[in-house]
């Protein structure tokens, strides 16, 4: 059991990435579905599933099908860097006029509002703000 999923979450992407594998898995709950649907809708990743797992049909898993670019061995990640900013110890909330740009509008910012999970960019133009999930870039 572990104290925080979204981070979980974010440590297998990097993790993946790092070793250039093609997908990942990772356990599913509504929210982190969000965040994948996020994260392809922006063009981090290239698709993403949920899938039962064969031996236990009760058990669903998210499977993330990674992005690159290059050539074979110049490949690069497409994300370059997720950071987790708020916590289960502490939780970061803005306005909508507080919500940051990532690398000067470069990446993207992952909020939760009233109205479901979305990018910053997104919420600035719905006029609400949330908590701050995570950056991407």
């Amino acid at each position: 059991m572990y104290s925080d999923p979204i981070a979980d979450m974010l440590t297998r992407i990097r993790n993946a990435l790092m070793v250039q594998h093609e997908n990942v898995q990772i356990p599913h709950s509504k929210l982190k579905e969000e965040l994948a649907r996020v994260l392809k809708d922006e063009g981090y990743i290239a698709d993403y599933a949920v899938v039962a797992d064969p031996k236990k049909p009760y058990i669903k898993n998210i499977d993330i099908k990674l992005k690159y670019f290059g050539e074979r061995r110049e490949r690069r990640p497409v994300i370059t860097g997720l950071q987790r900013v708020s916590k289960p110890g502490r939780r970061i909330y803005v306005g909508k006029s507080e919500i940051p740009w990532v690398l000067s509008g470069m990446g993207i910012a992952i909020l939760t509002t009233n109205r479901g999970v979305m990018t910053g960019q997104q919420a600035r133009r719905q006029g609400v703000g949330g908590e701050v999930l995570c950056y991407v870039w």
